[in-house]
């Protein structure tokens, strides 16, 4: 039966994922949380004064920035987590999760975004691929292990570091830093703190790579589409805009580029996989 809505080509490579029942694996990006209304922190809203400079994400996003200027780094992380503390799942994470409920062990969830909207939106298969803001772990790795977040107060963008939030944000264990549970730009993949081998894995299996809202600027994600295309899997790739994905899907004989955002396309392709 057709789903309204939906391409035919589409519909063919959802159909046929349907009836394999193979494994899917969604691959999701800072585009399905920004219909949440989280910036993506490259653009204007990224940038962060310290003293009279101005700073980009790529410089505060840092081990050796965080080793320069510990409090600085937390101050503009405790104003990104309150952004996507007060951020709500929407649509296109509800969609995801009604996949999961139909697929159970078919379906790993892959995500880049460190806001933590799929988790809130109920799924439970999902790997963390640059980290999660809800946690945090000692910088100088003294083995205290993973952490909640603190309970902090809200602040605004300007707001000074306070003697309180130093407190609340060094290691129970051995009285050194915490730091966010975050891939720094100056750091590498790794299986135990961003499940880099599990998400290879599922990439490996799959028989349906799911892209949503991301660029292919990271490497791990572009390895994840690349081992899919390779394999023959079936690749759908949902964005407004043309990206590396979009290409390996127009190469691809299973490939299709839904063009949309994923409030819109998602909820129509995770009806045509049977989980309506």
């Amino acid at each position: 039966m057709a789903t309204a809505g939906l391409e035919a080509k589409l519909e063919r490579i959802l159909a046929e994922v349907r009836g394999s029942g193979g494994k899917v694996v969604a691959l999701t990006g800072a585009g399905i949380s920004a219909e949440s209304g989280i910036p993506t922190f490259r653009g204007a809203e990224g940038y962060w004064v310290v003293g009279s400079r101005n700073y980009m994400p790529q410089e505060m996003a840092t081990r050796e920035m965080f080793e320069a200027a510990p409090d600085e780094v937390w101050r503009w992380y405790l104003y990104r987590f309150g952004v996507c503390r007060d951020a709500r799942p929407n649509p296109g994470h509800e969609a995801l999760v009604r996949l999961e409920a139909a697929l159970g062990e078919r379906f790993t969830l892959v995500t880049q975004n460190i806001d933590g909207l799929h988790r809130r939106a109920g799924s439970r298969r999902v790997f963390c691929i640059h980290g999660d803001a809800a946690y945090v772990r000692c910088a100088a790795e003294c083995g205290v292990g993973l952490l909640d977040l603190p309970a902090m107060a809200p602040r605004r963008k300007d707001d000074p570091f306070t003697e309180r939030e130093r407190s609340q944000l060094s290691c129970p264990a051995c009285g050194g830093w915490l730091r966010p549970h975050v891939l720094w730009f100056d750091e590498y993949y790794d299986e135990a703190n961003y499940r880099m081998d599990s998400a290879v894995r599922a990439a490996e299996a799959a028989d349906l790579l799911l892209v949503v809202g991301t660029s292919g600027a990271t490497n791990l994600p572009m390895q994840i589409g690349r081992i899919a295309f390779h394999r023959g899997a079936a690749l759908v790739d949902v964005n407004p805009e043309e990206n590396p994905f979009a290409e390996l899907a127009a190469r691809s004989e299973r490939g299709f580029f839904a063009r949309g955002s994923a409030c819109a396309r998602l909820p129509g392709i995770v009806a045509a996989l049977g989980a309506g």
